[in-house]
């Protein structure tokens, strides 16, 4: 296990974290230092449970709504693939009658063809 030191409003925090992984606990940290400094220049000094609580919540809220807009663009994407699988099935059927009227009329363009071959021709003189 590797170990990180991170930062958050002021005060050192050694974590473990997976080996590779310092570099992203790093990030999430200072984003969280982020938060707990917005929340301190807002409310001021109101204690550092309070802060780090406050901080939570507000992460906690941000998740939710991307959980609540992935939800929905999920959902949007099964409409969709549901729709390419109707178009794609319509497009096979629409390709399949358009192959047989050409081979009907391939068919009946063949029979008239025989049949003027079939003509006896006029004499010249």
């Amino acid at each position: 296990m590797a170990q990180v030191t991170v930062m958050i409003d002021g005060k050192a925090y050694r974590m473990a974290c997976e080996e590779g992984q310092q570099a992203h606990l790093e990030s999430l940290a200072l984003r969280f230092d982020r938060y707990v400094s917005h929340l301190k220049s807002q409310f001021g000094e109101i204690g550092d449970l309070r802060v780090t609580v406050m901080a939570g919540i507000m992460v906690m809220d941000e998740l939710s709504e991307v959980s609540r807009r992935l939800s929905a663009v999920e959902a949007e994407l099964a409409v969709l693939r549901q729709s390419h699988d109707g178009v794609e099935q319509q497009q096979q059927a629409s390709d399949h009658a358009v192959a047989a009227a050409l081979s009907e009329l391939a068919s009946r363009l063949n029979g008239i063809t025989a049949k003027l071959n079939a003509r006896p021709t006029a004499p010249t003189n």
